[in-house]
């Protein structure tokens, strides 16, 4: 086994990414591996921006995993993804397929790059009980006492995501998390070679605006409608985040005009970058080598330095 055995395209939204990869991965002989938390789910399509017509190369379609794996009725996290990610990376592996990793989930990139140790831990309903009368303060000072490198401050807004992250911690305690670690999928060996690519922050939000436009007119407020009128209810949508909880909203009657709904969301997913891009940074300060492309418009020069690079080891 050379110095590298898979090839990781991360980046913010709206830069690009999906081309990148697919092209690496056709000229390398590989597949795709998404990681995006909400391409997991059938039916979240322009809103997620699968873009599933971009995975062709050279005029044949390229293979792709872990897009449409879930229902939406689930929930998804990052155990889930961790587990399905290893039997995916271990089966192109088997069949000499070169694993190409992309997307922009930072949690998702990194359970897979640094190798956390994750285990599934189920609902704790005598623990939930003792929980039920404490304040969110009381319950977000306990959880920062459990976990004091807490990685975003976001986990401390919403009271079930903090019960959840309460139940977790005390979850991967012994011993209750060797019983848990029974029955999981073993940890293959995953040695990437890691490439960034992004733009400056004018560029970028410029991106993000034209590409909001388009997902728009290409019909995205119908896709929530649809996703709402199949039975799926506005707060699951609205937890879904960013396109589809601001569509959800204005659907609902709760965001006045169409152009007020355009202008949070544009600011909405500008944030999310900015935040996408603070976690990539919080990877290389944990010792995760990225290598960034030029920050330059033109994807050709970026595609071109990411294949000089992946042509040194593959």
């Amino acid at each position: 086994m050379g110095e590298y055995n898979c090839i990781v395209v991360l980046g913010p939204t709206a830069v690009g990414k999906t081309y990148i990869g697919v092209q690496l991965a056709g000229h390398f002989g590989g597949e795709v591996i998404s990681a995006d938390s909400r391409q997991t789910y059938k039916g979240l399509d322009l809103g997620s921006g699968k873009d599933l017509k971009d995975y062709v190369y050279e005029g044949k379609p390229l293979p792709y995993h872990m897009i449409d794996i879930t229902d939406l009725g689930e929930e998804y996290n990052v155990f889930h993804y961790q587990q399905d990610f290893y039997r995916v990376f271990d089966s192109l592996r088997e069949r000499g397929v070169l694993p190409v990793i992309v997307g922009g989930t930072g949690m998702y990139l990194d359970a897979i790059v640094r190798n956390y140790e994750l285990v599934d831990v189920p609902e704790d309903k005598e623990l939930r009980e003792k929980l039920a009368s404490k304040s969110l303060e009381e319950l977000g000072a306990m959880y920062l006492d459990l976990k004091p490198d807490l990685h975003t401050k976001a986990d401390l807004l919403e009271r079930d995501r903090v019960i959840r992250g309460i139940e977790i911690v005390l979850g991967h305690r012994e011993p209750k998390k060797s019983e848990l670690l029974k029955g999981m999928y073993p940890r293959p060996e995953i040695k990437p070679l890691i490439m960034g690519t992004t733009f400056d922050r004018v560029k970028l939000r410029e991106n993000i605006k034209k590409r909001l436009e388009e997902r728009l007119e290409e019909g995205m407020l119908e896709e929530v409608q649809s996703l709402h009128d199949s039975g799926y209810s506005w707060e699951r949508l609205e937890k879904l985040g960013l396109e589809y909880r601001w569509c959800s909203l204005f659907l609902q009657g709760k965001i006045e005009s169409k152009e007020v709904m355009f202008e949070k969301l544009f600011i909405a997913i500008g944030q999310f970058a900015k935040r996408q891009e603070t976690w990539f940074r919080f990877m290389e300060k944990n010792g995760v080598k990225i290598n960034w492309l030029p920050a330059v418009q033109d994807k050709q020069v970026r595609l071109q330095s990411a294949l000089a690079l992946a042509g040194k080891y593959f």
